[in-house]
């Protein structure tokens, strides 16, 4: 290489006219005082506008940025820091040039070269004059301390691209890249300018990456750039190298398939192809799944973990249900122990991620199903059923159809590898039919519409996805702002939407809108004529939809504006709290006894990111093995210019304020102590007022759904004549003495004296083939105890016995 890369500044960007300042550039009233206060901390009412710092404009924030550094002050710089970390900020090329002279002043203590390189990103117009100097003094620093010894970041490229050819002739000497790939790409970017090699070193995460937002066209611009063919150029030699591997080619070391550079390289180019959805992805990317999570030999150890657990990151990046269909794939053949549960955690962030890629989240292959959702595979005189429903279960059938309990003999013996074969098809449709599943579930506060035709095509009448939209409900706009809910019809009927009643919509035209139909937009008669729809035609939906819980806004929370206390004061399982965040998409930092680790707010984004729940939680210091948390108030934000801005609650759309507090309502409900029932036996008064306060309180939503539920489900069992719902309670009237059930927490108080009866979990017979329209185990738990203690004479457990036979 003979010299550095060309210069280039961001093209299509204006510089805007500015006046006003020092720099030329225009401020706001509020951000001239904020950049006086950064000077002067002792001017009055600095307090009061630092808490409006979200406030400021995203190029208001990148003329403040300098100044703020400059000072040294830490708390200020991390004040700002956690404001521009959810911000696009903006540079003039003024406050560029102020801020790569600030780096230069003192590099020892702020020469952060990603603020450099993404300053230049983010620069509204061609970068200034001078900037060479600056450069040049960072890339000196950089190459004279300990950092060096850990290798060159693309960022020190980037800068030292800036400063000049000779300088960046020296740094790209040092640069060395991990194996094969990794060197590959940094030849790749000796051919590129300053922005590409800025772009670059967006991609990568370091301790000081978190100060700037992802650029929203980051990924697209490095892809334009000419990283998309050296992406799959990379792919494919991965792939190639696994399948040598496989083959005895190279030799087997675990965990040695690829370097850590290596890996990097690859996370980024899957990224830039799962963001293009590039169509020769799929099948590449499953081979290479397969190829690193299982060792050629018959050890439990695999040949690149990390590359494994990096494509399943970038799938949460950039989902597609293809990619999420190989991950399960990969969950169920992985021999090492760790492997399944990882990916678990990191399959549930794609689903919830697929909300947001509609378009690609509804694309299912046919596999060979019928339109019934049924394949038939002939094998000799016998015949293999693949049933999609519920699940999709595999069955078969001799000789005049005649059902048979399992594989026969002579297809086990003549046809193994076809049975192989359809044993993996039930597992891959069932991943489809998941991922698809959860995709809609997570899309519900968008309110996701697409044209009709489009929906039938690929949900209604597709012969798999068609076995889950039958079991939903829909809702097509008749005219404008008019809606209609209906059911599909079976697939032996004529295609058509059937409302409550049995009904056939009127035919929708091809570009009608259609979308998922949600309680919160209908009438309490319209969610009840669903419910026994529902449950008298035995449908058991993929997830929550008529019988889903909604919150609608109260008069305290009216009150309280942009917060509310609905869920404050709990006392919560803390580590089971955490896990639920993670598994329902909240982002929150893990709390403990140390230092920082007293309090955080989980956030979730809904409705594509337009809005943003908070929900606010301190850690509770553990007596013994037990840690705890207490609850506070939810909030609600708005994203606008970039940022986030606390709004009333009253503002945001309906079904949004209802999944968000449906998912606090869930944490609760789930982990607060009072739905332990062991809590007043451990010997302490330790929260036992709270416990008794709320173990048997009033209801939540998700206890009123329950209770809707058993008045539709107890008159078809068989303890109906002993049961009845009062309040929020089961009565169970047993012979020996009577048993309030709380539907809620699902704890037992028994008559006359109001005592309490522990039952861990329900001994004995359960609710054996009872029908339940959704899937809860609190409410599988109420039922079970219901059929124990409606026959309590025929309890012979004794740890039982003795609590009643106590007080009866």
């Amino acid at each position: 290489m003979t010299g550095a890369p060309p210069r280039s500044a961001p093209s299509g960007e204006r510089s805007g006219d500015r006046s006003g300042g020092e720099s030329g550039e225009r401020l706001s009233p509020l951000a001239e005082r904020l950049l006086a206060g950064i000077g002067d901390p002792s001017l009055p009412g600095l307090e009061a506008d630092f808490r409006r710092l979200g406030h400021l404009g995203d190029e208001e924030l990148g003329a403040l940025l300098p100044a703020v550094y400059l000072t040294g002050d830490y708390p200020l710089r991390s004040l700002f820091e956690q404001v521009i970390a959810e911000r696009q900020v903006r540079f003039s090329p003024p406050a560029c040039a102020r801020m790569f002279d600030v780096l230069e002043r003192d590099p020892r203590s702020f020469g952060f070269l990603e603020l450099g390189a993404g300053a230049l990103l983010r620069c509204t117009g061609p970068w200034p004059d001078g900037l060479a100097r600056p450069a040049e003094t960072l890339v000196r620093h950089w190459l004279g301390s300990d950092e060096a010894r850990q290798g060159i970041p693309f960022a020190l490229l980037t800068v030292a691209a800036l400063a000049g050819p000779r300088r960046y002739r020296k740094v790209a000497r040092l640069a060395a890249g991990q194996g094969p790939l990794a060197r590959a790409e940094l030849d790749l970017l000796k051919g590129w300018d300053v922005t590409g090699h800025a772009l670059l070193a967006e991609t990568v995460q370091t301790r000081w990456a978190h100060r700037w937002a992802p650029l929203p066209d980051g990924w697209r611009r490095l892809a334009d750039h000419g990283y998309a063919a050296f992406g799959r150029s990379v792919l494919e030699q991965a792939r190639d190298r696994v399948e040598a591997i496989q083959d005895g080619r190279i030799p087997y070391e675990a965990d040695k398939a690829f370097t850590a550079g290596e890996v990097a390289t690859l996370g980024r180019a899957a990224r830039v192809a799962l963001m293009a959805d590039e169509p020769w992805l799929p099948e590449l990317l499953d081979r290479l799944l397969r190829g690193v999570a299982v060792a050629p030999t018959a050890a439990r150890t695999l040949p690149s973990q990390a590359l494994l657990y990096e494509l399943a990151r970038a799938g949460q990046d950039f989902p597609t249900p293809e990619l999420a269909t190989s991950l399960r794939t990969v969950r169920t053949i992985a021999r090492h122990a760790a492997v399944p549960k990882q990916l678990d955690k990191m399959l549930k962030k794609i689903e919830a991620a697929l909300a947001d890629r509609a378009d690609v989240a509804l694309r299912l292959p046919g596999l060979g199903f019928g339109a019934d959702g049924v394949l038939l595979t002939p094998l000799g005189e016998h015949e293999a059923v693949v049933t999609a429903g519920e699940k999709v279960e595999l069955s078969w059938r001799g000789p005049g159809s005649r059902p048979l309990r399992s594989v026969p003999a002579a297809v086990r013996r003549d046809h193994a590898a076809e049975v192989k074969d359809l044993r993996a098809l039930v597992k891959r449709a069932g991943a489809h039919l998941t991922t698809l599943a959860r995709a809609l579930e997570s899309g519900f506060p968008g309110e996701h519409a697409m044209p009709y035709g489009e929906w039938r095509a690929r949900l209604g009448a597709h012969p798999l996805a068609g076995t889950m939209a039958r079991r939903l409900i829909w809702e097509v706009e008749t005219a404008p702002g008019e809606w209609r809910a209906g059911l599909p019809t079976a697939p032996d009927a004529p295609f058509a939407l059937l409302d409550a009643a049995g009904e056939a919509l009127p035919v929708p035209g091809e570009d009608a809108p259609i979308r998922l139909w949600h309680p919160i937009r209908a009438t309490p008669a319209e969610v009840r004529a669903w419910r026994d729809v529902m449950t008298g035609r035995h449908i058991r939906q993929p997830f929550k939809q008529a019988f889903r819980e909604i919150y609608l806004l109260t008069p305290a929370e009216r009150e309280t504006g942009v917060y509310s206390n609905r869920f404050a004061a709990h006392i919560l399982h803390y580590r089971r709290l955490f896990a639920l965040f993670r598994a329902r998409g909240w982002k929150s930092r893990m709390l403990g006894p140390w230092d920082g680790g007293g309090e955080d707010t989980a956030y979730r984004t809904f409705a594509s990111g337009t809005w943003r729940a908070a929900f606010h939680h301190e850690y509770v210091p553990a007596l013994d093995e037990r840690e705890l948390a207490t609850t506070d108030q939810v909030r609600l934000a708005r994203r606008e210019d970039g940022g986030w801005r606390d709004a009333p609650l009253a503002e945001a759309p309906a079904v949004v304020f209802s999944e968000a507090m449906r998912d606090v309502d869930l944490f609760v409900g789930v982990t607060s102590i009072a739905a332990d029932p062991d809590w007043q036996d451990r010997g302490e008064d330790l929260h036992l007022a709270y416990w008794r306060d709320t173990t048997f309180g009033e209801l939540t939503a998700s206890a009123e759904v329950r209770r809707d539920a058993l008045a539709r489900i107890l008159p078809r069992t068989r303890i109906a004549e002993r049961c009845s719902l009062e309040g929020r309670y089961l009565v169970v009237r047993g012979d020996l003495r009577t048993y309030r059930i709380h539907l809620g927490s699902a704890n037992i108080l028994m008559e006359p004296d109001d005592s309490y009866l522990c039952i861990v979990s329900a001994r004995g017979k359960g609710p054996g083939t009872v029908f339940l329209p959704f899937e809860d185990e609190r409410l599988a738990l109420i039922l079970s105890k219901a059929f124990l203690l409606a026959a309590d004479t025929a309890i012979t457990d004794e740890t039982i016995l003795r609590q009643i036979e106590r007080g009866a």
